[in-house]
């Protein structure tokens, strides 16, 4: 009897052990999205390396019809991760002090995602990785390649 307590112990141990650990888990990330290139998660500000989406103020026009291209960008990126866990390989830091690094949702890039939706570019002046994707969103005119627009470094430096 005495040692069918400490069995009955250890089983009821290790179930409440796994139960904490399940839960930990899959305990929600706070993810706050700043705007297409750069989120913010438990606080900690991330800027995707490698791309570069269009400012929020920044507009497209297609047929002389003005699109907000910049919040086009934050959308899709934020009807991307959902409610999905983002995970980031950090690869350092910009003048700014924030993250620079490459984040996932599901194993799939969020960057190569954005660009290949025609919503970001690949910023070749840090990286040449997204330049493929690039080259695909541009051959089948997706997103901002269907319209007039100014990269947004140019636009930045004209605003």
């Amino acid at each position: 009897m005495y040692l069918s307590k400490k069995w009955a112990i250890l089983a009821i141990s290790i179930s409440v052990l796994v139960f904490f650990l399940i839960n930990i888990e899959i305990k929600s990330q706070d993810i706050q999205i700043t705007d297409g290139d750069t989120i913010k998660i438990d606080g900690e500000k991330i800027r995707f390396s490698g791309i570069d989406t269009p400012e929020l103020k920044q507009f497209c026009f297609k047929e002389n019809i003005k699109n907000s291209c910049g919040l086009k960008a934050k959308k899709i990126l934020e009807d991307k991760i959902g409610k999905f866990k983002v995970t980031c390989i950090r690869e350092g830091e910009d003048q700014y002090n924030r993250t620079l690094a490459e984040c996932f949702v599901n194993n799939e890039s969020l960057s190569s995602f954005l660009v290949r939706s025609g919503y970001a570019f690949a910023f070749r002046r840090y990286s040449k990785k997204f330049i493929e994707d690039e080259n695909y969103a541009k051959s089948k005119k997706l997103g901002m390649w269907s319209m007039e627009f100014d990269y947004p470094w140019d636009w930045r430096k004209k605003n």
